[in-house]
């Protein structure tokens, strides 16, 4: 992503926001089962906003997308806003010294969107299905490939190596948990890391808490065990240092990729994703 992406971060407390996911057990159920089209960022910053005003959640459209369904704002309401991707163009001079045309994408803050209860008109379903997820679609999607578990260390679940690779033992007590663990690695990029200089690397420590907190946001986003596990390592990690913000904005990142991922026919649309 282009260094924009960061125009949007410096108005949003990505650390403040795991913070909330990793400290209010459910938050994340509850955030994601109401806007589970949006990324998972969105979702609980979407919920945060809805709480702070008193406005009850609900589905969330824009003006022109309510006005479609015969459904209007009220008078007065103001919208919620999120973080939106849109393509940008730029020249840049090529190896024969020409100028060429590339696309881009940078990340906005827009206040484009109102919940169902600052609208008024017709009726509409305020419950959405949850599209399924499935882990082989998953990896697909995501170009990894799993691979046989041949670790002789008793206590590993699973690991993640070079060329997108995970393992999970078969006898792993959490064998979700454990895939979005190895899968986050892969995600955030942790495997490649191997190549830069000792000042590039990310702490391990660093990238265990990282790919712990999308297990976490993956877990309990679709309701499978292993979350409060996550949700206690992490809070033992948080006790003696913080989350960067950067690292925050990467976790929420790799959580929605994963989670999207593996949705049977969910694309987010182009205002939708984080």
């Amino acid at each position: 992503m282009q260094s924009a992406k960061n125009n949007a971060a410096t108005e949003i407390n990505w650390e403040a926001l795991l913070v909330e996911a990793v400290s209010k057990p459910g938050r994340v159920l509850e955030a994601y089962h109401l806007f589970h089209s949006f990324s998972i960022g969105n979702a609980i910053w979407a919920l945060v906003q809805c709480d702070v005003r008193k406005i009850q959640p609900g589905p969330l459209n824009t003006f022109s997308g309510w006005k479609k369904l015969n459904r209007h704002v009220k008078k007065g309401e103001r919208a919620i806003r999120l973080v939106m991707p849109i393509t940008c163009k730029r020249k840049e001079e090529n190896k024969d010294g020409e100028e060429e045309e590339s696309n881009y994408t940078r990340f906005v803050i827009r206040p484009n969107w109102f919940v169902l209860s600052q609208t008024e008109g017709e009726e509409v379903a305020a419950e959405v299905e949850i599209p399924e997820w499935n882990a082989e679609r998953a990896l697909a999607e995501l170009n990894i490939n799993r691979v046989s578990y041949e670790s002789m260390n008793g206590n590993a679940q699973g690991y993640a190596e070079p060329g997108r690779k995970i393992a999970i033992s078969p006898i792993a007590a959490l064998p979700y948990k454990t895939t979005f663990h190895e899968m986050a690695h892969v995600v955030l990029g942790h495997t490649e890391e191997g190549g830069l200089s000792d000042d590039e690397l990310t702490p391990r420590s660093l990238m265990e808490a990282e790919a712990e907190s999308v297990a976490m946001l993956c877990c309990e986003s679709l309701g499978l065990p292993g979350a409060e596990f996550s949700r206690a390592y992490i809070q033992n990690w948080l006790n003696g240092s913080a989350i960067p913000e950067k690292s925050a904005q990467k976790i929420f990142s790799a959580a929605h990729k994963i989670l999207k991922a593996g949705q049977e026919n969910e694309k987010s649309g182009n205002e939708q994703a984080a």
